[in-house]
């Protein structure tokens, strides 16, 4: 059985050129002699191959087609070695593994990224063999025993808060000979016994970066962190360098990714009754909108309209309803008060027809958002960047001192 979602956000993943807007990366960003580093890692990508911290049944996942097949090493293993080889993400766990059989699951809750980022994320990170590294979600184990190679075993601790995952990649990672140190736990508070680390790399998706995180890191350190907001899927790698005081963590991003969130940071969705009672359309405030869907929801998944509008709407869920009779319907959610608010495309109308109700006028804040983004150029992810200290976190377009919004709580 394969089963086909319209986008995979919780695969890492990494973008395919959208026409018209080649993936690029700017050389500021990315981490000092990337190229060397790339060069250093794949020494280990050739000796720890992914194949050994893969389980016997795997559902790899086709980023183009959204498609996700079981593949059952006892009955093909010739498939089961070409999807283990090749450079797509593959899902190992299926709803926290709560699931049974070879049918996909609902919810992807464990997964081994695409080798191609795997490599790139290296690279970004800059460790170096004696460093000490803490990774946030040891999955397979497979980027753990990366690290172990490079850096050596006893410099490195990986922390995953499945019990299940956490044993079965232990074991695997023994039996290949690098017995890294395996923590079950939740990483959201990183692992102070370890600490002072000189690298922390998270394989999943945060909303919030602790700053206990920051704390465990020395100064000049490097934390690599896969971040969003909750107004969509949309989120890229943060290279957040350490300042000399210790005190703080700031840099840019580097690439837009599509990681599995932190469970502890899930999205729990709003019950859309809850927002819109029966009635709640004929009272709400109407409008209408000259900005087109394409404008607002952007050509592919890993266009950086989505990031650059949750940098700009804080606290608000967006959700994107399927296409239905030549009309779309994108709803908006707010996430400490009931505001709603829902734009209509439809393909026989020049203008959308806009509602919206509640404290919030969610709305105008989104189509506010977007003027924003385009007033400064439609900037990619790599002109955005972000701040953690004591203060909680903040991002910021082209330098720390433009400051998108208010500083976003504090953690940890």
């Amino acid at each position: 059985m394969t089963r086909k979602a319209e986008a995979a956000p919780g695969l890492a993943g990494t973008p395919r050129p959208v026409e018209g807007k080649p993936a690029r990366l700017a050389p500021h960003t990315l981490a000092p002699d990337t190229l060397a580093a790339r060069d250093a890692w794949a020494s280990a990508l050739e000796a720890v191959p992914r194949s050994r911290f893969l389980p016997d049944l795997m559902w790899p996942h086709d980023m183009a087609t959204g498609e996700t097949t079981p593949v059952d090493r006892a009955r093909d293993p010739r498939a089961w070695q070409r999807h283990a080889d090749a450079d797509e993400p593959i899902v190992t766990q299926w709803d926290d593994g709560n699931h049974r059989g070879e049918a996909p699951g609902r919810s992807f809750t464990s997964s081994s990224s695409m080798p191609s980022l795997v490599s790139a994320m290296l690279a970004d990170l800059d460790a170096r063999p004696g460093q000490r590294a803490l990774e946030i979600g040891t999955g397979t184990g497979w980027n753990a025993a990366l690290l172990a190679h490079r850096l050596g075993t006893e410099n490195v601790v990986t922390i995953e808060v499945d019990r299940a995952v956490a044993d079965e990649a232990r074991r695997r990672l023994t039996d290949f000979g690098l017995p890294v140190r395996v923590v079950h736990g939740d990483g959201f508070l990183g692992h102070a016994d370890g600490a002072p680390y000189d690298r922390v790399m998270a394989t999943c998706g945060l909303r919030q970066i602790p700053y206990a995180w920051v704390a465990q890191v020395r100064p000049g350190g490097v934390l690599l962190v896969p971040w969003g907001t909750y107004y969509g899927p949309s989120e890229a790698t943060a290279r957040l360098v350490v300042a000399p005081d210790g005190r703080g963590a700031s840099g840019p991003f580097t690439r837009p990714v599509a990681f599995m969130r932190m469970r502890s940071q899930r999205l729990v969705w709003p019950r859309h009754d809850d927002y819109v009672p029966p009635g709640a359309l004929s009272a709400a405030d109407t409008s209408s909108t000259a900005l087109t869907e394409t404008q607002l929801l952007g050509t592919g998944s890993f266009d950086a309209v989505d990031f650059a509008l949750g940098l700009r709407v804080p606290h608000v869920a967006r959700n994107v309803d399927r296409r239905h009779d030549g009309q779309r319907a994108v709803w908006f959610y707010g996430l400490t008060d009931r505001s709603w608010a829902v734009v209509v495309f439809r393909d026989d109308r020049e203008r959308a027809k806009v509602y919206q109700a509640g404290p919030r006028r969610l709305w105008d804040e989104v189509a506010d958002a977007h003027a924003w983004w385009v007033a400064h150029g439609e900037p990619a992810y790599d002109r955005f960047g972000l701040t953690v200290d004591e203060r909680g976190q903040h991002a910021w377009l082209d330098d720390p001192g433009q400051v998108i919004g208010r500083p976003q709580g504090v953690s940890g």
